[in-house]
């Protein structure tokens, strides 16, 4: 949690996020992901000041833990002087100790994004899917949290000015933003407009914009001119090995045929086709269908 320290920017965990995205597919299915097609709402996880502290806490943790449908996990829910926003301990359940920040005392509207973050490590302490690395798993986890709807809280706790910061989780703004615009653009749901922060839809829109361009790399056919053209000089140079800077890689098949491979706009699982001009490409693990021009 940074608190009145800086923020960092930009996407410095975003392989990890991409692989990240993969994992939550392969974990739980194309058919299970879509079941999360609707985010956790506001009026669910609202809290004023007026809300009695351990109450409030306990119906917005059994909110979230109805959004992950985890009908006998128990979250109890304390607090108290700590470095970090929120801490959960993972026993074998079916009860959970969750501890939040002293912070939240006075800070409670975002209560509901440190919870999402714990909650989302119960679910997945549930699936068995972990990260190796306490980095990595805890950007699996914000990763996690954005995707299957409940993670825009944690994106819309961050705040920042000329005096003072908040930001809750490992991601940062911006990628949060992109992890959102990839959830967005597959269930064509739009959470900025339950943004009460200037800053996270900003960091929204740029996250847009990346995610926007995933979908527009060759060999997809919505590349630019730019991309196909780099994408032509590249083909030629196959022989020679792999290109920097692009995600596409040659490779010839066991009969010597050029394929190229690249990842999936929508779950960023590879995908290799042949080299042959215009070709509908089906993701074997999102069931995306791709327009191709190899």
């Amino acid at each position: 949690m940074a608190n009145d320290g800086p923020v960092e920017h930009g996407y410095p965990h975003l392989e990890t996020v991409r692989a990240a995205v993969t994992a939550l597919y392969r974990r739980l299915s194309h058919v299970t992901v879509r079941t999360f097609a609707t985010s956790v709402v506001p009026a669910d996880v609202a809290f004023c000041d007026t809300d009695d502290l351990h109450l409030g806490a306990q119906r917005v943790a059994r909110e979230l833990v109805r959004h992950y449908r985890l009908p006998d996990a128990r979250l109890i829910v304390g607090f108290r002087e700590m470095r970090h926003a929120a801490n959960v301990e993972l026993a074998a359940g079916p009860e959970y100790f969750v501890e939040l920040n002293d912070r939240f005392r006075t800070h409670r509207r975002d209560i509901g994004a440190a919870l999402a973050h714990e909650v989302t490590h119960v679910y997945l302490h549930r699936l068995d899917l972990s990260f190796p690395g306490v980095r990595d798993n805890e950007i699996l986890t914000d990763t996690a949290a954005a995707y299957l709807g409940a993670g825009w809280l944690l994106l819309d706790a961050y705040r920042e000015d000329g005096v003072s910061s908040q930001k809750l989780g490992y991601l940062t703004p911006e990628e949060f933003g992109y992890v959102l615009a990839k959830r967005a653009l597959v269930f064509g749901e739009d959470p900025s407009v339950w943004f009460t922060s200037a800053q996270a839809y900003t960091a929204y829109g740029r996250g847009m914009e990346l995610a926007r361009r995933d979908g527009r790399q060759p060999p997809l056919t919505a590349a630019g001119w730019a991309g196909r053209r780099r994408y032509a000089r590249d083909r030629r140079l196959a022989p020679e090995g792999p290109q920097p800077g692009v995600r596409y890689v040659f490779s010839p098949d066991v009969g010597g045929r050029l394929r190229v491979s690249f990842p999936c706009p929508t779950c960023e699982q590879r995908i290799r086709v042949p080299v042959q001009g215009r070709v509908r490409a089906r993701c074997a693990l999102c069931r995306s269908v791709l327009e191709c021009d190899t």
